[in-house]
This record gives C-alpha cells, structure tokens and sequence, in this order.
C-alpha cells in the first residue's frame, strides 16, 4: 500500500507545466528589466524622427 502512494504520478505533469511557465515568466521579466531602457531610448528615437 504504500509503494502505491509513492507510484502515483496524477499531479506531476501539471506541476511540470507550472514549472516551465513559471521559469518562462521570470526570464521574461529579467529581460524587460534588462533591456527595457534600450527598447524604450529605440522607440523614443522612432518617434522623434518620425
């Protein structure tokens, strides 16, 4: 009874999901920080030229 407790994989597929969606979201978040001031100077000179 208790190896079955341990087989049990019902939930690990969404946990993975969650995983990977959650590392996707912080890497997503350090790179706007990272790259935010560069993205916004780009579309300011955009902007002024046009």
């Amino acid at each position: 009874m208790l190896m079955r407790l341990f087989d049990r994989e019902d939930g690990q597929g969404l946990a993975e999901y969650a995983l990977i969606l959650a590392l996707i979201a912080i890497i997503a978040i350090v790179a706007l920080i990272f790259l935010g001031s560069n993205i916004s100077n780009i579309l300011n000179q955009v902007a002024t030229s046009v």
